[in-house]
């Protein structure tokens, strides 16, 4: 709780929980039944105004370009400011961190790396108020977070099978994701060989 007296953080943490409650209808109905009312679109924006927010960074990845144009769009309509940078930044071939040409996605072709480190920079110099994560591949948000200077939040997560949905196969591990919650042998032999 000493941390939460830090004024930045307690007006930060109060903000973050009037959020969390306004997201709800009917709260003083008895008996009270949770009614979920504003989608993570809704609140980032009604957030980021409750904040005086104005300058909005966005780190986004190349398979979501499209998406990432679209809430560009919706979050200046709402009359902010986006510094927006793709992860691909730099144009730096894979073989700058290592990558053989058959640890590729397209072996035989120039492969720009992802570049979190970068995206964060950038941000940095922007001096945005706020920034989001729309689609970073696991461990390149990892390097993201580590670099980046401001508070950030999470617009999506990257789940290429399941458009970008990653607890669909905790909803279904009883059923099409069983596997998952069940390892076969030859997969848990596997895990223990790479440790």
């Amino acid at each position: 709780m000493e941390k939460y007296r830090a004024p930045e953080v307690m007006a930060f943490a109060r903000a973050a929980s009037l959020q969390e409650a306004e997201c709800y209808a009917g709260r003083d109905e008895r008996p009270y039944v949770m009614n979920p009312v504003k989608t993570r679109l809704q609140e980032l924006i009604e957030f980021s105004r409750r904040m005086g927010y104005k300058r909005l960074g966005m780190a986004f990845c190349a398979g979501l370009a499209r998406e990432a144009a679209v809430l560009s769009g919706i979050l200046e309509a709402h009359g902010f400011e986006v510094v927006a940078v793709i992860c691909k930044v730099g144009g730096v071939a894979k073989e700058e961190v290592g990558i053989r040409d058959g640890e590729k996605i397209r072996i035989g072709e120039f492969e720009s790396m992802c570049n979190p480190v970068s995206q964060a920079g950038f941000l940095n110099r922007a001096k945005t108020d706020f920034n989001i994560m729309l689609g970073l591949c696991i461990g390149h948000d990892s390097l993201f977070l580590r670099h980046i200077e401001g508070l950030t939040t999470v617009f999506a997560v990257k789940d290429r099978v399941t458009g970008h949905n990653p607890l669909a196969p905790l909803y279904t591990s009883g059923s099409y994701y069983q596997r998952l919650a069940k390892p076969r042998r030859r997969e848990a032999a596997a895990g223990e060989e790479e440790k």
